[in-house]
């Protein structure tokens, strides 16, 4: 890790100097446009991408505290989707500040970032994504890397990028190619933006890449053989516990990372199935004490137990339910009190869940949504 060395540093440092510098700046802080005053989208609010063809549009939802989300707006992202499922998480993801949403347009072949200032939600840029069929998004301290999936399964790849005020501009070297029929399903950093990992249905697999200082990825990938079929989609704890769903066994699987202070990934518990169907999406809680799955072919959610070690536990294979319409994209309220799940059979619908202190899930109610890829939450 030691490359990573001064990248960690650095955000130490920027974020003292940051702490300090609000001292001084919060007598003028509430004339500030970025600033929340109420009408923010920085927080209690939901965003998914319809994924449509002829345009590809970012929905805006306001949750609520004791009912189903409500539609705030719809902006478009100046991009196409593909009109079909994307088989990918993270099609749409908050950046770890919270002022910048990234949204894929698999049909162009181009992501888009979104500023999301006390007033509004601002288009910064649409920018190639440096491959085809772009199909999720992941970003760590201004660093943002995206998964390339080709329909055909051929050049496969995670591009980087730096995040320059809402436009994307290429990491000299920052390309890396999958290996074809991967079937790669989700990009994401381990919690110190330190490891870089995507998830490999095809291949049955997980690569895990070394981020350098500079934003660059080690030359050649760790690879991991996944216990279950399938790996789809992940989470990372703070304590940097990996959860991966695998929708081959409906089952998920956890690993340690940075045990060996290198992009290895360490298991702890192999393919614990929840007796369900497809379990592909998944999410976890940010006190990393529960994780979530979303069985599509069962339209339900599982709910596993994580100790501080990381080993799973299945505390309820039908922790949740969505009527039978199917259960894809998740997301996890920054305060760990709400599971939203996006449920893709007609009507589709966002289904809230209340997630109380033991793991178990009470549902608030449902809203019917034209969507299709991705769902963040903050």
């Amino acid at each position: 890790m030691k490359l990573n060395f001064p990248r960690r540093e650095a955000a130490k440092l920027i974020a003292v100097a940051l702490a300090l510098a609000s001292v001084g700046m919060h007598a003028t802080a509430h004339n500030h446009d970025d600033d929340d005053d109420g009408k923010s989208l920085r927080q209690g609010k939901l965003f998914m991408s319809t994924n449509a063809v002829g345009g590809n549009v970012l929905q805006v939802y306001a949750r609520s505290a004791n009912g189903p989300a409500t539609l705030l707006s719809s902006v478009a992202t100046n991009g196409n989707g593909t009109g079909a499922g994307l088989g990918s998480q993270g099609a749409v993801t908050l950046s770890t500040n919270g002022r910048y949403l990234f949204v894929v347009n698999a049909g162009s072949n181009t992501v888009s970032t979104f500023k999301l200032g006390g007033k509004g939600l601002v288009l910064v840029s649409t920018v190639s994504s440096g491959g085809l069929r772009p199909i999720s998004v992941a970003e760590s301290d201004g660093v943002v890397y995206v998964l390339n999936s080709p329909a055909t399964d051929v050049g496969n790849t995670v591009v980087g990028f730096h995040n320059e005020g809402g436009l994307l501009v290429p990491i000299t070297d920052g390309k890396r190619a999958l290996p074809d029929a991967s079937g790669p399903g989700q990009v994401g950093f381990d919690t110190e933006g330190e490891v870089l990992v995507v998830s490999e249905k095809n291949a049955t697999q997980l690569a895990s890449y070394l981020v350098r200082g500079n934003g660059t990825l080690s030359s050649t990938a760790q690879v991991t053989p996944s216990p279950g079929a399938v790996p789809f989609g992940f989470g990372i704890t703070k304590r940097n516990v990996l959860v991966v769903s695998e929708a081959g066994t409906s089952s998920a699987s956890s690993y340690r990372l940075g045990e060996k202070r290198d992009a290895s990934l360490q298991l702890v518990t192999a393919a614990l199935a929840n007796g369900q169907g497809a379990a592909c999406w998944i999410a976890v809680t940010p006190n990393g004490r529960y994780a979530y799955s979303a069985n599509a072919a069962a339209s339900n959610v599982s709910a596993y137990g994580i100790d501080r070690a990381g080993k799973l536990t299945l505390l309820q294979a039908q922790a949740g339910f969505t009527s039978g319409n199917g259960a894809l994209d998740m997301a996890i309220t920054p305060d760990g009190r709400q599971l939203h799940v996006f449920a893709s059979r007609s009507p589709q619908q966002i289904v809230s869940f209340t997630i109380g202190s033991d793991g178990s899930l009470g549902k608030l109610g449902s809203l019917n949504v034209t969507a299709g890829a991705g769902l963040a939450a903050n």
